[in-house]
């Protein structure tokens, strides 16, 4: 692999362990701090939806006309753009509810009073397959955004893998709390959690040598305009609903206006 390759894999890997903090904060934390995720998460929102439409999918527009001229260009980044919400979201609506990791889970439960029951064994196998599988369904896709965007543009790999990474650590907390009420191991449900996150750099690695071969300017504008929707799918979906459920509306707005400030600072000056 060649030293970009490499530093986009990194980034991806930084950003799929990162429910590592998540279930770190349950487990050492005594009460869930709300207005530090609600801010967090309007952040990576803001994060993504500003370099879904100011860099992604406008690079997307201009690859595709210069490719395909003006209309045709529009109307093949429009379609890319929308089969990226489409993608993520029939990927997202596969997945029950009840098992849905992005579910807000809050530490507090790590506290309750609890006695494991004769079945705890079986229910850490049912409940951390159930949790592998989620999880790998919904960091699939973000592990081929993060990789393929800072394998393209470098600079924007990093904003990008942190987004993910902030967006990640209430999915630790949601994943390993259940699975430590369950069995009363605090270790087991730390190392299914931690592992859990290992999908994104997996989705990386099969994008990449899946798409290795048909790596080509027009394929990179589709894929930019896709990730584009996927991202702006999963901060409306996934990030503002959770800030929002944390109860704290005004930290979240703020949050998501200081990532887009951040994201159109930190573009300014590369």
């Amino acid at each position: 692999m060649d030293h970009a390759v490499l530093i986009a894999f990194g980034l991806t890997l930084f950003a799929g362990l990162s429910t590592g903090i998540g279930s770190a904060i349950a487990f050492f934390s005594k009460r869930t701090n709300t207005s530090m995720l609600s801010l967090s998460l309007g952040l990576s929102a803001g994060v993504m939806i500003y370099i879904s439409f100011v860099e992604l999918y406008a690079t997307s527009l201009a690859n595709m006309a210069d490719i395909y001229g003006k209309s045709m260009g529009h109307l093949y980044a429009l379609l890319s753009f929308f089969g990226g919400i489409l993608l993520i979201m029939v990927i997202d609506l596969l997945v029950p509810e009840r098992d849905n990791p992005h579910e807000i889970v809050e530490v507090e439960m790590m506290n309750q009073p609890h006695k494991p029951t004769p079945l705890s064994t079986s229910a850490l196998a049912r409940t951390g397959l159930i949790s592998a599988v989620v999880i790998a369904i919904h960091n699939f896709p973000e592990g081929m955004v993060t990789f393929l965007t800072a394998l393209e543009e470098p600079a924007l790999g990093l904003p990008i893998a942190i987004a993910i990474a902030i967006h990640n650590i209430p999915e630790g907390i949601s994943v390993s709390v259940p699975i430590y009420y369950a069995t009363g191991n605090r270790a087991k449900a730390f190392w299914i959690s931690f592992s859990s996150g290992l999908a994104e750099p997996l989705g990386a690695l099969f994008g990449y040598l899946l798409l290795r071969p048909y790596l080509t300017p027009s394929l990179f504008g589709v894929l930019n305009a896709m990730i584009a929707g996927i991202m702006v799918y999963i901060s409306l979906d996934e990030l503002l609903p959770a800030a929002e459920k944390y109860g704290k509306h005004h930290l979240a707005i703020i949050g998501v206006i200081a990532g887009m400030l951040i994201m159109a600072l930190t573009l300014v000056i590369l």
